[in-house]
């Protein structure tokens, strides 16, 4: 199994639709060069942004197969396996090897809670049957259930378990998480909110898996950039545009405002159809007229 030490802006992608089981191929194409072309350091498919669990597995597979072959490994791809069942989840795995993807990603099993205990077994019994390494994702949020510090200390043991996403937003976790790369200090911790990416690679952290880079990918990269190297006079200019870029995501009420946030600026920007995996719908026209003022606002748009 190949080592994987992932620093950097590994952006989730979002997954271009033009209807309820289509791909908009041509939009995903742009997006991925987009995301590329604004030096990000890998890509992270099926996860939260990507509407994962709501698209069909002839979807998925799909997905797959198109954005690896398009990446070339030009950076490494992380494919989400996370599922309701293991057997599925294995099988998404088989066709991200096949593809070329270089790691896949799980979160905690949904639907049904797992204990600790349950889920250490659950990573006991996965990480041996999958052809690739494997990060564990920590989504509280949605899953509603995380991955305990003891938990993972405890995963650090399987050498394919090579890394943890954390989206939770506590950065109390997060220092606990990254004590663990005293025992492992080739896993890769990353950070999902970009509002903590600064404070995350200042703990130590490898950077951030942010949905940002979706849309802006290089400010993403260039705020990596100046943490790591600890520039705040670029901070300073940097984390305003941020802020102002992470409005978007308060334009919806929901849970879903986030993907609809970011759908909808790839769409304003040209780069992909906006349709929304069902039991969610696009921003209509008020909402978007919001997106498309922050845009502007970042002169990202023409007024």
């Amino acid at each position: 199994m190949n080592k994987l030490k992932l620093q950097g802006i590994v952006p989730p992608l979002i997954t271009p639709l033009r209807d309820r089981d289509a791909l908009d191929e041509a939009g995903l194409e742009r997006l991925v060069e987009h995301v590329l072309g604004g030096g990000v350091h890998g890509l992270f498919i099926l996860g939260t942004s990507g509407e994962a669990p709501s698209l069909s597995y002839r979807l998925r597979r799909e997905l797959i197969v198109r954005v690896c072959r398009q990446v070339a490994r030009r950076v490494p791809v992380l494919v989400g396996i996370t599922d309701t069942s293991f057997v599925e989840a294995v099988n998404l795995a088989r066709r991200a090897a096949d593809a070329g993807a270089e790691a896949v990603v799980t979160s905690t099993p949904y639907y049904f809670p797992a204990g600790q205990p349950e889920l250490l077994e659950f990573i006991e019994h996965l990480a041996p049957q999958l052809p690739l390494p494997l990060f564990l994702y920590n989504m509280p949020q949605m899953t509603k259930v995380m991955f305990e510090p003891d938990t993972l200390r405890r995963a650090a043991q399987w050498e394919a378990v090579v890394g943890v996403k954390d989206s939770s937003g506590d950065l109390a976790y997060y220092r606990q998480v990254l004590a663990l790369k005293e025992t492992r200090p080739d896993w890769s911790v990353l950070i999902g909110p970009e509002n903590l990416l600064v404070e995350s690679v200042r703990l130590g952290g490898d950077g951030g898996v942010n949905g940002g880079a979706n849309i802006w990918p290089q400010l993403l990269v260039k705020l990596y950039e100046a943490a790591a190297r600890h520039d705040q006079v670029a901070l300073a200019q940097l984390e305003p545009q941020l802020a102002k870029l992470g409005e978007i995501y308060r334009v919806g009420r929901h849970a879903s405002a986030v993907v609809k946030g970011m759908k909808c600026a790839a769409s304003l920007l040209g780069l992909c159809d906006d349709f929304m995996a069902e039991p969610f719908s696009r921003f209509q026209a008020p909402e978007r007229a919001k997106v498309r003022a922050v845009l502007e606002s970042l002169g990202m748009l023409g007024g």
